[in-house]
């Protein structure tokens, strides 16, 4: 499968499954998503349980809380990442502290389904990547899959977690990176990073679409005879800190990557993590390869904005010979 139908095969299994399921998100219905990631749902299950919205991302995640207190567990489509900003105040102050301040009377049972990340030449707010703003927001769970099978794994326990999950989707690879996905009901559990490629030398981290950028980094740099690891965190909160730390462990060395502008960003949150958790195993200052600090630019100059295998393979050869 592609990413975009293990995720359309998780939304349908979970709506097969437990009928207080329901999608809601503008144009998930009839048209089935910006990207078609819905496509079928509303034939199959009807205009109750497939609603489409206004264009409102407010009233899509208040009506989500709404929902999901009553009863009903919803899956909210926000068509693009840099959309949750104008839902901020529902999903920081609302969504993500609705079961500590009903001190656990109210579940918010509610995942928010985005896609992000640039690659694909779409116009401002369509690529940005703001996960950081989001692990700032304690309650909500953020998840980032960078393969089918994750995507499908994780999406299910997304979707039956009690509390509220922010699900990113990688934009620029719906299509392009497919893989075996198991039959059945396999949830990937949270929490839990994934070791994608083995090295002694050196070790890049990501989430995400970069993920894939790593592992051909790491391949042109394996021309060079160096042994770099790549790790996949899945999952930004809960981070896996002990799989981080036993992954940073191997090569005492370690590159974070990210779309995400670089101040900020969700990397710095990590190398504070590995420097207080693995400071003895240290052997080379941790870098960060990441989008500029500037507003996104039009889609002919984002090659120059964000992170490349280039500047990876540049920050990896200063790395390796620190």
């Amino acid at each position: 499968m592609s990413i975009l139908e293990a995720i359309r095969s998780a939304i349908f299994e979970e709506m097969e499954r437990d009928e207080r399921v329901m999608v809601l998100g503008m144009d998930v219905g009839r048209l089935g998503g910006v990207f078609r990631v819905t496509r079928g749902l509303m034939d199959r299950f009807g205009s109750e349980r497939v609603v489409d919205t206004p264009l409102a991302e407010g009233a899509i995640i208040g009506s989500s809380i709404g929902l999901a207190i009553g009863g009903m567990i919803p899956i909210a489509e926000i068509q693009f990442l840099g959309f949750t900003q104008q839902a901020f105040h529902q999903i920081g102050p609302q969504l993500a502290r609705c079961r500590f301040r009903s001190r656990g009377r109210f579940h918010a049972q509610v995942t928010i389904r985005a896609p992000f990340g640039g690659g694909a030449r779409t116009p401002e707010f369509h690529p940005d990547s703001i996960e950081a703003m989001f692990s700032q927001a304690p309650g909500l769970k953020v998840v980032c899959p960078a393969f089918p099978d994750d995507a499908k794994g994780l999406l299910l326990t997304a979707i039956r977690d009690p509390d509220p999950v922010l699900f990113l989707e990688p934009q620029r690879i719906y299509r392009r990176i497919r893989g075996e996905v198991p039959v059945g009901d396999q949830p990937v559990p949270f929490g839990r990073s994934r070791l994608v490629r083995e090295g002694s030398d050196l070790l890049l981290i990501a989430w995400s679409a970069a993920v894939h950028m790593c592992m051909e980094a790491a391949d042109r740099l394996a021309e060079e005879g160096a042994a770099v690891g790549v790790l996949d965190l899945r999952t930004l909160v809960p981070l896996d800190v002990d799989g981080l730390v036993e992954a940073f462990r191997t090569s005492g060395k370690a590159i974070i990557v990210h779309e995400a502008a670089l101040t900020g960003g969700f990397g710095a949150e990590i190398a504070a993590t590995l420097q207080q958790e693995a400071f003895r195993s240290m052997d080379a200052p941790i870098q960060r390869v990441a989008a500029r600090d500037s507003p996104y630019p039009p889609g002919a100059l984002e090659d120059h904005f964000l992170p490349s295998v280039e500047r990876i393979l540049k920050a990896a050869r200063a790395s390796l010979a620190f």
